[in-house]
C-alpha cells in the first residue's frame, strides 16, 4: 500500500471548492428568506430554506446594490448564483448574483411601499399640501428623454390647445442607473430658473422596475422642493408612481399631462366671452350700488343743510334780538348822557348868561370885544343880546 496523501485543511476546502463550482453550473434556487443581514461593506448574507432543508447565500456588494430593496423576513424568492465553499470556515453556501421576488415586481413593490409610506408618515402626499396648476401659463418646462415618445405627445397636444404657450425642454434619463439624479437635477434646475409657470415629468409606460426612477425618494423630494407647481405624466392609466403621489396634479398619460397644463384655444374663446358678460354686469351692478349711494348721500346732505340752515336762523332770530335790546340800552344811554352834556353845557354858555340881562359886544367878524381900547369912538359893533343882535357905534369912551 502507498502511503496516503496529507492534506492541509486548507488545500482540502481549496480542492472542493474547486470541484464544486467546476462540476455544478449556475443554478435558480427557490426559497424562503431567512437571517437577513446587509453588512456595513454592503455585502448581504441570508439563509434560504424550505421545509426539508436550508442553504447559506451570500450576495456580494456590486449585486447587492441593484436590489431595489431587502427582502422581509419570510418572503419567497428567486435566488440565480453559482454554488461555492467559503474556505476560511468551510461553509457550503450560493453566493448569488440576481434576487428576486416570486411574484414578478415582490421586491419593486416592497421597495415602492416603504418610499410612499416614508413619505406619507412627513405629509407630504397630503392633499392639502398641493398647489393649483396657473390657468394660462405663458412657458411650461418638461422633464423627460428628448428621444421617447411622450414628449412628441405633450408638445402635439399644448401646440393644438395653446400654440402661443413656449415649452422648454429639460432632456434626462427616465430609467436606469443614475437616472433618479438626473431627473431630481433637471426638476431643480427649471423650476429654479423664473422661465416656467408650470412643470411636467413624463414618460412612456412600463414595468414598475422600467418607472422606478419615479419611484425613488430623490426625485419625490425635488418634485415636493420645486418653486412651480409639478404634474406628473408618467406611464400609463393603470401605472402608479411616488411622483404621481406627490405631484400637484397627476396625469394619466402623457397626453393628459399636456391637456391640463394650458387651456384650449376654443375654450379661452368662450371663457373671454363669459367674463366679458360677466364684467357688464359687474360694472352695472356697481354703478347702480354707487348710484343709489350717492342719491342717499345727496338726500343726506340736504336734510343736514336743511337743520343747518333752520338752526342758523334761529340763532341768527335770537343774535338780532339781543343786538336791538342792546342798541336801544346803548342809546338811551347815550340820549341820557347828552342831556346831561347839554343841562352843562347851557350852564356854560354865554347865551344862558345874555337870558339873565346880559349883553355881548362882537365886531363884524364875531370877535368878542372885551376892552374898552378895542372900542374906539367911530368902531362899528353889534350888541348880541338874548333875542338878537343890535347895532352899535362908539361916540365916546368914558
Amino acid at each position: 500500500m502507498t502511503t496516503p496523501r496529507i492534506w492541509s485543511v486548507s488545500e482540502v476546502n481549496k480542492a472542493v471548492k474547486k470541484l464544486l463550482e467546476s462540476s455544478i453550473e449556475s443554478v435558480l434556487v427557490s426559497g424562503e428568506v431567512a437571517n437577513w443581514t446587509r453588512a456595513r461593506s454592503g455585502h448581504c448574507y441570508f439563509t434560504l430554506k424550505d421545509d426539508k432543508a436550508q442553504i447559506r447565500c451570500a450576495m456580494f456588494r456590486l449585486a447587492a446594490a441593484a436590489l431595489p430593496a431587502d427582502p422581509e423576513q419570510g418572503m419567497n424568492v428567486r435566488a440565480f448564483g453559482v454554488l461555492s465553499i467559503y474556505e476560511a470556515r468551510g461553509e457550503y453556501q450560493l453566493v448569488v448574483q440576481h434576487l428576486e421576488a416570486e411574484s414578478k415586481e415582490g421586491l419593486w413593490q416592497l421597495a415602492f411601499e416603504r418610499v410612499r409610506d416614508k413619505l406619507d408618515a412627513e405629509g407630504l402626499l397630503a392633499i392639502e399640501r398641493k398647489r393649483l396648476l396657473p390657468n394660462f401659463p405663458k412657458s411650461v418646462g418638461v422633464v423627460t428623454s428628448i428621444a421617447g415618445a411622450a414628449l412628441h405627445d405633450i408638445t402635439t397636444v399644448m401646440q393644438r390647445r395653446a400654440p402661443w404657450t413656449r415649452i422648454i425642454v429639460r432632456d434626462t434619463r427616465v430609467q436606469g442607473e443614475g437616472s433618479e439624479a438626473e431627473i431630481a437635477g433637471a426638476i431643480e434646475v427649471l423650476g429654479n430658473s423664473g422661465l416656467v409657470d408650470v412643470l411636467i415629468i413624463s414618460r412612456g409606460g412600463g414595468s414598475l422596475e422600467d418607472l422606478w426612477s419615479f419611484n425613488s425618494e430623490i426625485v419625490a423630494r425635488a418634485i415636493v422642493n420645486c418653486r412651480v407647481p409639478v404634474i406628473s405624466a408618467v406611464g400609463h392609466e393603470i401605472d402608479v408612481t411616488v411622483a404621481d403621489l406627490v405631484a400637484d396634479y397627476r396625469a394619466p398619460t402623457p397626453s393628459v399631462g399636456g391637456e391640463v397644463a394650458v387651456q384650449d384655444v376654443e375654450r379661452l374663446g368662450d371663457l373671454l366671452v363669459s367674463n366679458t358678460e360677466r364684467m357688464k354686469r359687474a360694472l352695472l351692478d356697481d354703478c347702480l350700488r354707487k348710484y343709489e349711494l350717492l342719491v342717499n348721500l345727496m338726500d343726506k346732505v340736504r336734510n343736514s343743510i336743511s337743520i343747518i340752515t333752520r338752526f342758523r336762523k334761529e340763532n341768527l332770530d335770537r343774535v338780532g334780538d339781543r343786538m336791538e335790546v342792546a342798541t336801544r340800552k346803548f342809546v338811551l344811554a347815550r340820549a341820557l348822557h347828552l342831556t346831561e352834556v347839554s343841562s352843562k353845557m347851557d350852564i356854560l354858555s354865554p347865551l344862558a348868561t345874555l337870558s339873565r340881562g346880559y349883553a355881548l359886544p362882537q365886531d363884524h367878524s364875531g370877535k368878542i370885544l372885551r376892552t374898552k381900547s378895542e372900542l374906539n369912538p367911530g368902531v362899528n359893533f353889534s350888541l348880541r343880546v338874548s333875542d338878537g343882535k343890535v347895532p352899535c357905534e362908539v361916540t365916546k369912551i368914558e
